[in-house]
């Protein structure tokens, strides 16, 4: 139908297309918000103060790789109160700043930019912002807009990074260097902003190096919501507790998981099995679980540092001689640990709960993390001799597999002790398919495992509904009744609780009463009966006591959800908008400074607004090559 066949009166038309581009009045409020700045920022002129106290370890490779930064001091930007004509000339010159996200989004972004934005305007309204679109591909194919007021407004305090979009193209070899150099230089800019995470700032370190002739200055962001860019001295001091997006990811997380929490304790049926995405790293799943307050947490750090006591007296006693499979955690061993939690759980008539997974864990299991180094390896080794594709030259699993197996046979690696050994390759094949083909997904554009294309909630889930059916044959995987209901329901039916409970529960004074565990179906229940004496061969069950009966039967439910993307595009929390913020402020007073290589922070982050300090910490030290 077109517009003359529905008739609309232009008047309803018009009203209908103004309601449709209404803003809510919640953005209307958020993109007024004015996040408070750094008492620094409010005054006039700053420099850069070397922080001498402040020492990192030196990666030899870093130090070959980028000679020009390797040396750089960690710088805290202070008050000039004294500042001389050529001070003044610095701030108050016309820039050209350059700008590129580089990554998944995170919460803040666009206060990064409209920080730096401000803060240029501030000090001259000629300098102008350029805005790479896609990221690091729109620095190589000098695709930019420019960034204008009215852009920055629209995106204040807002979620995403759809101002100019974002992308993962890597700038990894000196002619991609160039090419991003001469873009750069066709744009007369003075400095180049790179608002990401741990792979973006080592980027934006090379990047430093290369342009540091060409007097082009480039600073990196700390962005991420994994929260796995923090930075501490050689002696522990914390200088960056955590990169921006972090707290929005784990507020947004946290809200929705909560909510689950409400559902879960309403129907009393389903376990939610929550995966959090945060790479490697599990501080979003512990930070959401501190705030949740779930029934299990998986840690994937407190995995890996796990040693078995039992095991290791074990073989310490029988032959004196260290068991190093003792320490850490196996697959197995930790959907027992689930399972015993389960199974707690309902014995206090709850079978239900909520749990949640970091999306990394399977890396902190112990033959998991064997296969994913292994993989990781043979499909970069692959890629880099044979200039090819691994998954568009093995396009199948089976493909894949055949290939790991002439690995193993030592036709594809003639070493003396081949990556992919018989035993790999037997261990592997054990694996169901879809955990198979979830190892060897194909790696993002920086070489790393993609934890979240993998089904790792499946995989521990078949494992502990593998265990809970062998505990429930046991009879040890039951549903404990609140004691007063079992009293309640036996008083209707005109028969003595007391009576019978010895009969029919192992625990038959507990607040929570458990049939016993050799009671497991209705013909153990009639048995169990007649040795008591309360019922004779011929009898019936008691419609009541099949009623119990089925009340203590556990059935596992469960309900899988995925947070990570809603997380990374959800609207900055006030935290958040005000620290991405100073970080664009910080980035710009770098710049003034003549900074190039370095990291902007917040010194103290995780203390009192009026004790943060604006710092830039050398990310070539922080480099491990």
């Amino acid at each position: 139908m077109d517009e003359n066949t529905l008739k609309i009166p232009s008047d309803v038309r018009a009203k209908a297309l103004q309601t449709m581009n209404e803003e809510s009045m919640d953005n209307v409020a958020r993109k007024r918000f004015s996040p408070e700045k750094i008492e620094i920022f409010n005054g006039s002129l700053t420099s850069l103060q070397t922080l001498n106290e402040y020492r990192f370890l030196k990666d030899t490779e870093a130090e070959r790789m980028l000679p020009g930064i390797i040396n750089n001091p960690v710088q805290q930007v202070i008050t000039d109160p004294n500042p001389d004509e050529n001070a003044k000339a610095k701030f108050s010159k016309p820039r050209h700043i350059g700008v590129v996200f580089s990554g998944g989004p995170a919460p803040g972004g666009h206060n990064v930019i409209a920080g730096l934005f401000d803060e240029m305007k501030r000090f001259n309204s000629a300098s102008k912002m350029f805005g790479f679109i896609k990221g690091p591909e729109g620095l190589l194919e000098n695709r930019y807009i420019e960034i204008t007021p009215e852009l920055v407004d629209t995106h204040r305090n807002m979620g995403g990074f759809n101002m100019i979009k974002t992308g993962r193209t890597k700038i990894d070899s000196g002619s991609k260097m160039e090419l991003a150099l001469t873009v750069c230089k066709g744009l007369n800019l003075d400095a180049l902003v790179i608002i990401g995470g741990d792979d973006s700032n080592t980027n934006a370190a090379f990047l430093a190096q290369h342009f540091k002739s060409s007097g082009i200055k480039v600073l990196g962001i700390p962005k991420t919501i994994d929260g796995d860019i923090q930075v501490k001295t050689e002696d522990g001091k914390v200088l960056c507790a955590t990169s921006f997006g972090f707290h929005s990811a784990a507020r947004a997380f946290a809200q929705n998981i909560a909510n689950l929490a409400n559902d879960g304790s309403s129907d009393i049926k389903y376990w939610h099995v929550c995966k959090v995405m945060g790479r490697v790293a599990s501080h979003l799943t512990l930070e959401t679980a501190l705030q949740t307050h779930v029934n299990i947490a998986l840690i994937g750090e407190e995995l890996a540092d796990y040693v078995d006591q039992d095991r290791m007296v074990k073989s310490l006693a029988q032959g004196g001689q260290m068991d190093y499979n003792a320490y850490g955690m196996t697959l197995r061993h930790l959907s027992r640990v689930i399972c015993d939690i389960i199974v707690r759980r309902a014995a206090f008539g709850k079978n239900y709960g909520l749990m949640i997974i970091p999306e990394g864990i399977l890396e902190f299991i112990n033959e998991i993390q064997v296969f994913i180094t292994k993989l990781n390896k043979i499909i970069a080794d692959y890629n880099r001799i044979h200039d090819l594709d691994f998954h568009r030259t093995f396009s199948t699993l089976n493909e894949k597999l055949d290939y790991l197996r002439r690995i193993s046979q030592g036709m594809m690696d003639k070493g003396r002790f081949p990556i992919w050994n018989i035993r790999d390759d037997e261990l592997f094949n054990q694996l169901p398919g879809f955990f198979r083909e979830g190892l060897l997904v194909e790696r993002d554009l920086h070489g790393n495992f993609q934890f979240s294309q993998v089904k790792t909630e499946k995989i521990i889930m078949d494992m502990v509904k593998e265990y809970l059916d062998v505990l429930r044959e046991q009879g040890l995987y039951k549903v404990g009744i609140l004691r007063d209901d079992y009293v309640s329901l036996m008083d209707g039916a005109g028969m003595d609780p007391e009576l019978f409970a010895p009969a029919l529960f192992k625990n038959p004074q507990d607040r929570y009463v458990l049939v016993k565990p050799d009671i497991i179906s209705l013909k153990t229940l009639k048995i169990a009966l007649v040795h008591a004496g309360m019922l004779d061969d011929e009898e019936q069950i008691p419609a009541v006591l099949v009623n119990i009966f089925r009340k203590s039967q556990a059935d596992f439910n469960i309900q899988t959800h995925f947070y990570g993307y809603d997380g990374r595009g959800t609207d900055p929390t006030y935290f958040d908008c005000c620290y991405a913020y100073n970080l664009g402020l910080t980035a710009f007073h770098l710049i003034a400074g003549g900074a190039t290589g370095q990291m902007a922070a917040i010194i103290n982050l995780e203390k009192d607004f009026h004790q943060w300090q604006p710092a830039g910490i050398p990310i070539a030290r922080l480099m491990h090559l």
